[in-house]
């Protein structure tokens, strides 16, 4: 009897283990498109740097070249403003992206910071800093970037190359979705993440504070 409970508890322990592994993305979750939810691409018909690609698109390429250089999680002041060693933090997948499709977020921030200083945090202006620091990015976005929904459950009006903030933490909209055609996330969270690419919205969703495009 004594055996049979023993092996009962095991198995509970191994089912919680994996659905905890599968809750952090440890264990991979499959990926839809598009295409499998009927959903059809909005483009906002701008391309900032003129490249020829549309800029949703061209962030999220952008995007997918900055973790190709598998940065890893470190929060670190830089004279250079951007990163320019192998650390990043989350806020840098997005200035890494916005940058490659035309938008220099390291000047948007200052410029926009220096002229309404009033609606930013009390701090010191530091053009180094303040574009890597989420608590500016909410007011810069919600100041100068276009406000979508923040409802997962409306996934159709969720696309790629836009960008999500939750209360503490900033990420890229992938092209990509779960299985309930909730788009995953492009971010950098912590040293022990195992995916940069990871379906995190619905986990998330009560600290979803933002969610906008940038053209």
């Amino acid at each position: 009897m004594r055996k049979k409970i023993g092996i009962g508890v095991l198995l509970l322990f191994i089912l919680l283990l994996i659905d905890n592994l599968y809750d952090y993305n440890y264990i991979p979750h499959k990926k839809y498109t598009n295409k499998d939810f009927g959903i059809l691409r909005s483009f906002s018909g701008i391309d900032k740097d003129n490249d020829g690609i549309e800029d949703n698109e061209d962030i999220l390429l952008s995007v997918r070249d900055y973790i190709k250089t598998k940065p890893k999680y470190k929060s670190k002041y830089y004279e250079t403003g951007y990163p320019n060693d192998e650390f990043g933090v989350c806020t840098d997948v997005v200035a890494f992206g916005l940058k490659g499709a035309g938008y220099d977020l390291m000047e948007l921030v200052y410029q926009d910071k220096k002229e309404h200083i009033e609606e930013y945090p009390k701090d010191q202006l530091d053009k180094n800093i303040d574009f890597r620091r989420v608590k500016n990015l909410k007011i810069y976005f919600k100041r100068n970037a276009i406000s979508l929904t923040t409802n997962i459950k409306e996934y159709h009006k969720w696309q790629e190359g836009e960008i999500v903030i939750f209360q503490n933490h900033i990420g890229i909209i992938s092209d990509k979705r779960n299985k309930k055609g909730i788009p995953f996330v492009i971010h950098n969270a912590n040293p022990y993440q195992r995916d940069y690419e990871e379906d995190i919205l619905e986990q998330r969703e009560k600290e979803i504070v933002g969610h906008y495009r940038i053209s």
